[in-house]
């Protein structure tokens, strides 16, 4: 039993080393701290790298649900992410006539619960090296130990890494991935 608690351990060491854990307790994300004792979306209105992240929270009217009691898990796309995406596909979902297409993107990157990295690694280590979780949207992502860290990927295929993880809020956590997963 002793090894398996050192087996986790470790495990979880290795996905912080390797998805850029900040050591801190209140790491840095975007040029702001994320302080453990504010929630979602107070911490994400600071992150100069979550901008249109929040644009699109305040666009979808989901700010007071992510402010609220959760806990919910995030996996925040960075600007940098929303800029992969084809030209003039966040100007449209932006639109007020596209909202609930909004939604169901921002969702798909909602599940719920606190999923921390070790919860990721224990469950990926459990079902051959692949955790999945349902998403508030109704759909799956799914996470795989690669090079260089944690892979998430969509239901169509796409693949994205967790850049941050355990950015630990009030109501839940945040991870930030560099691609927006499309649902």
């Amino acid at each position: 039993m002793k090894s398996v608690h050192k087996l986790m351990l470790a495990t979880a060491l290795a996905i912080g080393a390797g998805a850029g854990v900040a050591a801190t307790k209140n790491p840095m994300v975007g040029g702001a701290a994320m302080y453990p004792t504010r929630n979602i979306v107070q911490n994400a209105v600071n992150s100069k790298d979550h901008t249109t992240l929040v644009a699109a929270v305040k666009a979808a009217g989901l700010v007071d649900t992510l402010s609220g009691p959760g806990p919910f898990t995030v996996f925040a796309p960075t600007n940098a992410a929303f800029e992969k995406l084809p030209a003039g596909t966040v100007d449209t979902l932006l639109k007020p006539e596209n909202k609930d297409k909004l939604t169901s993107v921002l969702t798909y990157h909602v599940v719920p619960g606190r999923i921390t990295a070790a919860d990721i690694a224990a469950k990926a280590a459990a079902n051959h090296g692949t955790a999945t979780y349902a998403t508030v949207q109704g759909g799956s992502l799914m996470f795989r130990k690669g090079m260089g860290g944690w892979t998430i990927m969509d239901g169509k295929g796409d693949r994205g890494k967790i850049t941050i993880a355990n950015v630990m809020q009030s109501n839940g956590v945040i991870h930030v991935i560099d691609t927006v997963m499309m649902p």
